[in-house]
């Protein structure tokens, strides 16, 4: 049984969402029940566990605080795919 529901939502968003939608070939209405559904399905996600070499890896790596990765990868692209 279905049943209507009223939502208040900022314009944008709901613009978007709509946008997504409409790219996905679902209702806007689907994509929220089955997220809605996910996120109460009371399943667990399974987490996997890292080999032991990724674990030894973890936190030896330290970025200086200006660090900005987006600007970094926004580089790294350009120069691979800009010529």
């Amino acid at each position: 049984m279905t049943t209507k529901l009223t939502l208040t939502l900022d314009q944008s968003v709901i613009e978007k969402a709509k946008q997504y939608a409409k790219g996905q070939g679902r209702s806007l209405s689907k994509i929220i029940e089955n997220y809605l559904k996910a996120i109460t399905s009371g399943e667990k996600k399974q987490s996997i566990k890292a080999s032991p070499i990724i674990d030894s890896l973890r936190g030896s790596f330290k970025a200086p605080k200006n660090f900005d990765y987006k600007e970094e990868l926004a580089k790294r692209l350009e120069s691979k795919y800009v010529k």
